[in-house]
């Protein structure tokens, strides 16, 4: 938003007004578009004014969360995905807004501010745009051959070229003794780049050559650039052989491609250009002639603008718009990478936890042997070791690992997917293929373990377990993960979490945002039980940060369990607008609750009687106080748990919630039981839900939509052991393995995606080695209801090709594995 003026200094408003009228910087500017018009434009499939109020909310300082889940009246009910969409499309544009008033208001002191300038930023949509204006005036910039022009006095000169050809004389403007001036030849071409600059800034004229752009496309080029005489080929230059004669049209390029050719390019392996068509380029030039060339103009004055148009274009336009492609192409590029890995980060975080279960985690490794951690079916370590994948003694190591598992009665195991993962799999399946363990019954998992070792050193891992080894909290956390990977992998930066592609290649802000958008998400919609949670996992709720997450655990470690949501604005730096955000989406069972109430209402009647005591023996008279004046103290001390507190319902709904209760006999104890929700069928049998808001709208001050309705129904029929994380697939266990040397085309495998890419999924088939399923080979048909596939998807494929790569130097080789999609399991 532009800047608002500054108030004249105390005492002195009589001249700032003078100075404020007198002082052309002091003006600001208004853009000429609708922010909610071009996000509407961007965001095209939405309601102008749903978007209108997710950018309204989003000021108010609302959550995504938030307003995805309380506000789908005032949204259409747009996913969280969507807002985030608005949000970055409504902060792009704002960037804009910022950017023009800072070059206006630096132009215009200056000196230098024209209404054709003003016009021009004013209209601008783009970063680039607004640079591509700015450029002639930034201070210790080359001054432009039109500026340079423009100081020799030859714009009033170009005009005439322009509105009154006739009058059009350049013999005046000659003077041979200065340079630029010299020659009838020289003014000449001072008057085409004035013209030139006029055209290349002219609204009209961008809008055009962008909707031919639009309308007949552009060709993207890439080709390999020659070393240097004496200079060896750069080391990468291998990578980029698909792309060393390349050659696509603007709307088939993929987002990979561009970060692809992006890299090659910023390796000076490739030479990157865009080519427009012949017909675009001549249907533009000739609208340009149609534009400034006057029919009554002289033919002298025709040649110039005619060559001034000319040099617009070659010189300044089509730069501009090859610049504009490019941004755009990497913008969206970049935005669609995050995406992908937004998205695989969303389905690693809500893969379902493994309850009740005592794990035995393990970070494999060669040199310095395999880390080795048992937790138990709570998180708690119950041991921690070293093992070798070739020991001095197997059969005392292989003792050593059976006693361990007896002892902690564990079944299951975690791998690692790190370096030696396969080779550690190979020694667990050979343990359990020969019966090692019996009678237990053992299985393995291999887990993703992405930033455990960056973790493992953190000072948050120290202060977490301060007495283990570094090497040894890894295998801890490879263990937990299995158990719940949610709460464990919000302990990492989810860009450390290799889930997507081409990370490395956009922008790190962008990204550290989208992704911390993604957890909050994640975390908020699965909600936490506030008398157990670590401020860890409570700082990724909505509305909440570091600060404010520590807050709330000093809170409850000094004053007990919260017994009840509204106990939240009893903690300094939770106010009215926080308590707001993030109360949804903090939970409070019944349980602890009550033992906490007992816990609280027993403490305040010790510091009565504590109280009453100290009063006494101080030797002050105190009047034995009255039943009554009794109970009003009670009555303002006692807490008392609200089971409301146990769902996904926002305290500003309970009144509703407490009427739908009374509209079907029901009482709150009954929330989440089997008894509420024969009830609720028998409800809606005779009512719609449409009905059953509508009803309710005159008894309420808040007006209740059907979204809102749905969810109050939802949340009060949902068991309270309700997980969003139960309808995606569980992580698959495995009691044997498949060699490489196994595979043949042909060859049908249960996999697990691993990895959703642009051009495809990468499938763990199980033989240490990743397959393509490329997007050519996922066929429509087979998809659950037409939905794309997603991390940890179980599917059946089939091997189409197998070649086998020799590694470099000092590397393994590699099997690039083909696959065709046969079911989705």
């Amino acid at each position: 938003m532009p800047p608002k003026k500054s108030k004249p200094p105390l005492g002195d408003e009589k001249a700032g007004s003078s100075s404020s009228k007198a002082d052309p910087s002091n003006e600001f500017i208004t853009m000429a578009w609708n922010l909610t018009d071009m996000v509407v434009q961007k965001i095209c499939e939405e309601e102008p004014w749903a978007v209108a109020n997710v950018l309204k909310l989003l000021d108010d300082g609302c959550s995504i969360p938030f307003i995805s889940r309380y506000r789908k009246e005032m949204t259409n009910g747009m996913q969280a995905e969507k807002i985030r969409d608005v949000a970055a499309a409504g902060e792009e544009l704002k960037t804009v807004e910022v950017k023009v008033a800072a070059v206006f208001k630096q132009v215009t002191k200056s000196g230098k501010m024209t209404g054709g300038l003003k016009g021009a930023l004013r209209n601008a949509r783009t970063i680039e745009e607004v640079e591509h204006l700015y450029a002639p005036y930034k201070t210790g910039s080359k001054t432009t051959l039109a500026e340079r022009a423009r100081k020799l006095g030859l714009e009033p000169a170009a005009k005439v070229a322009l509105d009154e050809p006739w009058k059009f004389n350049l013999n005046n403007f000659v003077k041979p003794s200065q340079k630029g001036l010299a020659s009838y030849a020289e003014v000449e071409k001072g008057c085409q780049h004035i013209i030139a600059d006029i055209i290349s800034k002219d609204k009209d004229c961008l809008d055009k050559i962008r909707n031919l752009i639009k309308l007949n496309g552009a060709t993207i080029t890439s080709t390999k650039v020659k070393p240097k005489k004496g200079t060896e080929e750069h080391p990468d230059t291998a990578k980029f052989a698909n792309y060393s004669a390349y050659r696509i049209s603007l709307n088939s390029i993929r987002p990979h491609q561009v970060l692809a050719i992006n890299r090659g390019e910023n390796l000076k392996i490739l030479s990157v250009k865009v080519v427009l068509p012949d017909n675009t380029v001549n249907n533009f030039k000739r609208w340009c002639e149609l534009r400034w060339v006057k029919s009554s103009a002289p033919g002298a004055v025709q040649g110039l603008v005619k060559t001034s148009i000319e040099d617009a274009y070659n010189r300044l336009i089509f730069p501009l718009v090859v610049r504009e492609i490019r941004s755009e192409l990497t913008k969206n590029a970049e935005r669609a990478s995050i995406d992908v890995f937004g998205q695989n980060l969303q389905r690693l975080l809500l893969t379902p936890p493994i309850r009740g279960k005592t794990v035995m985690g393990v970070d494999p490794g060669f040199k310095h042997g395999c880390k080795l951690a048992v937790t138990s079916p709570t998180g708690n370590i119950l041991y921690t070791g070293f093992m070798f994948l070739q020991p001095n003694n197997a059969y005392a190591q292989r003792n050593m690992i059976a006693d361990v598992l007896h002892q902690h009665r564990c079944e299951t195991i975690a791998i690692g997917n790190g370096t030696a993962c396969r080779e550690t799999e190979t020694y667990f399946a050979d343990l359990i293929k020969n019966g090692a363990f019996a009678p237990l019954d053992v299985m393995y998992c291999i887990v993703d373990e992405s930033g455990a070792s960056i973790w493992s050193v953190s000072p948050d891992a120290a202060k977490e377990m301060p007495d283990l080894d570094p090497n040894l909290r890894s295998a801890v956390s490879i263990a937990r993960r299995l158990q719940d990977p949610l709460v464990e992998l919000v302990k990492i930066e989810p860009k450390h979490i290799g889930v997507g592609m081409y990370q490395h290649d956009v922008s790190e802000k962008c990204l550290k945002d989208a992704l911390d958008g993604v957890v909050e998400d994640c975390v908020s919609f699965v909600g936490v039980d506030l008398n157990v949670c670590s401020a860890t996992i409570l700082r990724r709720i909505s509305g909440l940060d570091v600060g404010k997450a520590k807050k709330i655990i000093d809170h409850r470690d000094k004053n007990g369990q919260f017994i009840n949501r509204e106990q939240l604005l009893l903690v300094k730096g939770i106010g009215p607008k926080t308590y707001e955000q993030c109360v949804g989406f903090v939970r409070i069972f019944t349980q602890s609750s009550t033992l906490a109430s007992s816990s609280h209402n027993a403490d305040n009647d010790t510091k009565d009687e504590a109280s009453s005591e100290t009063l006494t023996k101080t030797g002050r008279k105190r009047k034995a106080p009255s039943s009554k004046s009794k109970t009003t103290k009670k009555a303002k001390t006692e807490v008392k748990p609200n089971p409301l507190d146990m769902t996904c319902i926002h305290p500003e709904s309970y009144h509703i919630a407490e009427q739908v209760l009374n509209k079907t006999g029901s009482e709150v104890t009954e929330i989440g039981h089997l008894s509420i929700r024969s009830k609720m069928q028998r409800l809606l049998q005779t009512t719609s839900v449409q009905e059953l808001a509508a009803s309710l709208i005159g008894s309420t001050d808040t007006q209740c939509g059907v979204p809102t309705m749905q969810l109050i129904l939802d949340g009060l029929q949902q068991p309270m052991d309700h997980d969003i994380r139960a309808e995606y697939e569980k992580p698959l266990f495995k009691k044997s393995l498949v060699s490489i040397d196994d595979l043949r085309r042909g060859v049908t495998l249960t996999g697990r995606v691993k990895n959703v890419v642009h051009f495809g999924a990468f499938v763990d088939i199980g033989v240490g080695e990743s397959g393509l399923l490329h997007t050519s080979r996922i066929h429509q048909r087979l998809l659950r209801r037409g939905q794309p596939l997603g991390l940890g998807d179980k599917l059946e494929v089939k091997i189409i090709n197998i070649e086998r790569l020799r590694g470099q130097k000092g590397q393994k080789p590699k099997t690039k594995i083909g696959l065709d999609l046969v079911a989705v399991l």
